[in-house]
């Protein structure tokens, strides 16, 4: 639910949301310079450097490798705390509601 939320910001301000995603990319990189983890970093960088859609499919998608990139997303700060607590609590809340 977090990277719906997300998807929501990139949908809203793509520049913004990409401009902060591509801070996080580089720091993320200085801190795994090698690995498994870079090997996603360099992925991550192949879907910003296709714009919108592609961002928004990916932060969206139930795909295996879609799955797999949100483990290791740049889009930290993209949503403010509150936000981002607001969105984990309508999620314990939905988990807890019985099914319709």
């Amino acid at each position: 639910m977090l990277h719906t939320a997300v998807a929501g910001r990139v949908a809203a301000n793509p520049g913004r949301a990409i401009r902060r995603a591509r801070r996080n990319l580089e720091q993320l990189r200085k801190a795994h310079p090698s690995g498994a983890g870079y090997h996603w970093l360099e992925t991550w960088e192949s879907v910003l450097d296709s714009g919108p859609d592609e961002i928004l499919r990916t932060l969206t998608s139930a795909a295996p490798l879609a799955v797999e990139l949100r483990q290791n997303s740049p889009f930290a700060g993209v949503l403010t705390q509150q936000e981002r607590t607001s969105v984990l609590r309508a999620f314990r809340d939905s988990e807890r509601s019985p099914s319709a």
